[in-house]
């Protein structure tokens, strides 16, 4: 990769390691040998691991919230916002997402990670749902539901054929929107 690496080429390297090996395997040397560089490159971006790790984390929240959140937005004109961010979600390789939850279970920069996605992603799933009409509580309760169902099946190793999704979310669409 040479010696002119980013941060963001950092970064990027860090998500594919955290996906593939673990949080354990975010370290300087091992990563900059995967990469080819020494390690001062890692340290010319980086005052040590764990402004590493939060730039990791803090890049994770910009590609697993915001950026599928601006998605949702800016398509919601044309299709029901919830029925995109079920498919968006639901139609994805979830690895990242498990790797940092294992991450959250022994590390409290990870935990503090996860717990703000959670309450942003649940607040955003409320807000859609309040948007279409139900009341502030049953909009809450319904997204939590949502939600967890999300949770589930990012930490299963299960895979839906295309029939399956379609089914699964056109029944958590129905359940979201009963009155």
């Amino acid at each position: 990769m040479g010696d002119q690496l980013s941060a963001q080429d950092w970064v990027n390297q860090g998500l594919k390691t955290l996906a593939k090996s673990g949080f354990t395997a975010l370290k300087a040397e091992p990563l900059a040998k995967a990469m080819g560089v020494s390690r001062g490159s890692f340290y010319w971006h980086f005052a040590d691991i764990s402004a590493f790790h939060a730039a990791i984390l803090k890049h994770w929240r910009e590609i697993a919230a915001e950026a599928i959140i601006a998605g949702v937005e800016a398509s919601a004109g044309h299709e029901n916002p919830l029925g995109l961010l079920l498919h968006r979600v639901f139609g994805e390789r979830l690895t990242i997402e498990n790797a940092v939850r294992t991450w959250a279970s022994v590390d409290p920069a990870a935990r503090a990670a996860v717990q703000a996605i959670d309450r942003r992603r649940l607040s955003y799933v409320e807000g859609l749902l309040a948007q279409s009409g139900l009341s502030a509580d049953v909009a809450r309760a319904r997204a939590q539901i949502l939600y967890w169902a999300f949770l589930g099946f990012a930490l299963s190793d299960q895979k839906l054929s295309k029939a399956q999704q379609a089914a699964v979310i056109e029944e958590m669409l129905r359940m979201a929107a009963a009155r």
